[in-house]
């Protein structure tokens, strides 16, 4: 293996996240073994790597935070760039994505945009960290605005450890660097002996470290690590921030986890919550809290979760609603809470082997994450509403050049934590047994696994074709195991040409055999474009309908609609046709059939029994418009949005 300072590949096996957690489909497999090819998800990372890494190196490097850092490291005596004790989280997400990026695409032949930040990061991050391992940029050095522990609440330096260990396991296990390792262990260890058994029984006002921790734990084998992550999932609940702002909910502490019937608070928060508390139930053996877990995800994708996947229905404190409580053009469904959705999904799936779950990381990763992304890769959301009215102003200051998604934010989570998401995909693909192989995510991709490697071939979420190509089988028999997402009927399956009896167990299709390579399984997924309506206690969106095509979500913008997007009735729906007009995002648009119905007049609140129910249109006044997919909308010009229209 290369030595500690040494950035280059590494020589030996590329460990994934969770590389020890296993559950009853097998162990993740990683970046050494999972390659995404063609396809939308490959197409993203190409993206990532080109143009969003390197538009988050300069932007992070513009906004201050690496002077941060520099400020203390060489006693500069300049003062605390920003507003926010968590911006140092803006250069570990970019870390994190940048440890990726540099092992799939660099030569190291010569340096890049990308490598100098990260050699100039490591390089501050370890000039700036105090003696006893402790490091936060907006609590250290002359005039810092903060003092070290003085506010756990909001200080958040246990919420930049997290993301600090997480980029430093990154650089380990991707590139064998391992000097932010060392750098992150100092400060685990000071955190371990202020917070121990033995310790102050505090924990953090924003969750991150116990996910964190456990990783930590599963790379050393060092339990202390293990131990710290259980701690701080037990204490919260106990009251520690009931005098803080926005009152204890919004950090998850008004109730102890084990006691909470649904998900509440501050969404990003009680889902990075969530998603240490599994990996700490997985270490523990701990059934009970996973089922308890499961029961709460299960909840929450019921009650508390848009058709997108999006999560968090309330601006004020960017919080969950109450049950069914979703509103279109008030949904928060931050960018952040997305990517916390799919990693808690993706650890209860793990430890469960639920399809169901990961049918929702799907719906989540298709439309409530992908729409926080710009088509080029430089642009961010950082709340994802499923309207926009016709004159809407967010009520914040913005850059003209940028009426809607934006270059970056002050209070800038979001777009590094995307770029990091991103850049780590393919750990989130395929599982391994000693005979088997599951095919979790469906896309476009090149495995190697213990049993078999295949090549899988497909144009998914935009065709339900997959062809899986065996390219090398070392056990014999051996199970190939392929998710089939719940919205699917009739799946269809031939393998070397023949229709084969197997039939789908709990969203798992099974397939045993002594596979030869060069034999081709093939499974044509039907995507019949349909309208979905919601649960009648949605009072946001009753009598509406949304429009969906396999985990796609579509929408109506203006700029595709001759008549007012709110006037626009929906009657049916179906595969693009030579009456919608080809144009920019229209490749995968649906086509639906609409009329248009006015309000009857400006009185807000007619008799009802003076407008009495709409008479069915005659075929002569209904019109053809396109539906793009939700994640891509706000890509050409400003205008209202809808993905729920009018049905009766």
């Amino acid at each position: 293996m290369p030595s500690d300072t040494t950035t280059g590949a590494p020589q030996g096996a590329v460990r994934p996240p969770a590389a020890r957690a296993a559950g009853p489909l097998g162990r993740p497999l990683g970046a050494d073994r999972v390659a995404l090819t063609d396809g939308l998800l490959g197409g993203w990372q190409r993206r990532n790597t080109d143009a969003t890494l390197p538009h988050a190196v300069g932007q992070v490097r513009a906004s201050g935070v690496l002077d941060n850092f520099r400020r203390i490291a060489h006693a500069t005596g300049a003062p605390f760039r920003g507003s926010y004790p968590f911006a140092d989280t803006d250069a570990y997400k970019t870390l994190e994505a940048a440890a990726y990026e540099m092992a799939r695409t660099e030569t190291a032949k010569e340096p890049t945009v990308v490598r100098a930040f990260y050699e100039e990061a490591v390089a501050l991050l370890t000039a700036a960290q105090a003696e006893d391992g402790y490091l936060s940029s907006y609590h250290q050095g002359a005039g810092a605005p903060g003092q070290p522990w003085a506010d756990l609440a909001t200080g958040h330096e246990l919420y930049n450890l997290g993301h600090l260990v997480q980029a430093a396991l990154a650089a380990a296990r991707q590139l064998g660097d391992h000097r932010l390792l060392t750098v992150a262990r100092r400060f685990a260890d000071l955190v371990v002996d202020r917070f121990g058994d033995d310790g102050r029984p505090e924990y953090c006002g924003h969750p991150q470290i116990e996910a964190a921790l456990v990783e930590l734990y599963r790379e050393t084998g060092h339990e202390p690590y293990l131990r710290q992550a259980e701690l701080f999932v037990e204490r919260r609940g106990s009251g520690l921030f009931a005098g803080a702002p926005f009152g204890p909910a919004y950090y998850a502490d008004h109730a102890p986890l084990r006691d909470l019937d649904s998900v509440t608070g501050h969404a990003v928060r009680m889902v990075y919550l969530a998603a240490g508390a599994t990996d700490v139930a997985v270490e523990r053996g701990d059934t009970a809290r996973l089922d308890h877990l499961l029961a709460l995800w299960d909840d929450m994708v019921r009650t508390k979760s848009y058709v997108t996947g999006g999560i968090g229905s309330r601006h004020s404190d960017e919080a969950f609603g109450d049950r069914y409580e979703l509103p279109s053009e008030r949904a928060y469904a931050e960018t952040c809470a997305a990517i916390g959705t799919m990693q808690w999904g993706w650890r209860l799936f793990v430890a469960t082997g639920s399809a169901a779950v990961l049918d929702q990381v799907e719906r989540v990763l298709y439309n409530g994450f992908a729409a926080g992304v710009s088509l080029d890769g430089t642009r961010f959301f950082y709340d994802n509403p499923l309207q926009r009215r016709p004159d809407h102003t967010d009520g914040r200051p913005a850059d003209p050049a940028e009426p809607l998604r934006r270059s970056w934010f002050g209070c800038a989570c979001c777009p590094p934590n995307a770029t990091r998401w991103v850049s780590q995909l393919q750990d989130h693909v395929a599982l391994e047994t000693p005979d088997g192989l599951t095919l979790a995510i469906l896309t476009a991709c090149r495995v190697r696994s213990a049993a078999l490697s295949v090549d899988v071939a497909t144009d998914y979420p935009w065709d339900g074709r997959l062809t899986v190509r065996v390219l090398d089988a070392r056990a014999a028999p051996a199970t190939l195991t392929v998710r089939i997402p719940g919205w699917a009927t009739a799946p269809r399956v031939t393998v070397d040409g023949e229709p084969s009896a197997a039939e789908p167990t709990a969203g798992w299709l099974h397939l045993t055999r002594a596979w030869r390579p060069g034999q081709e399984v093939v499974l044509d997924l039907p995507m019949r474009p349909r309208l979905v309506a919601s649960h009648p206690a949605v009072d946001a969106t009753r009598g509406a309908v949304a429009a969906v095509r396999g985990p796609v979500v579509h929408c109506l913008e203006q700029v595709d609609s001759p008549v007012p997007v709110d006037d626009v009735v929906v009657h049916a729906v179906g595969a693009p046709s030579s009456g919608v007009a080809p144009g920019p995002l229209l490749e995968h648009a649906l086509t639906a059939h609409v009329s248009r119905r006015p309000a009857p007049s400006d009185d807000p609140y007619p008799d009802a029994d003076r407008t009495g129910p709409p008479d069915p249109p005659a075929s002569s006044t209904t019109t053809e418009v396109a539906l793009v997919p939700y994640h891509l909308w706000a890509n050409r010009e400003p205008g209202a949005m809808r993905v729920w229209l009018r049905h009766t």
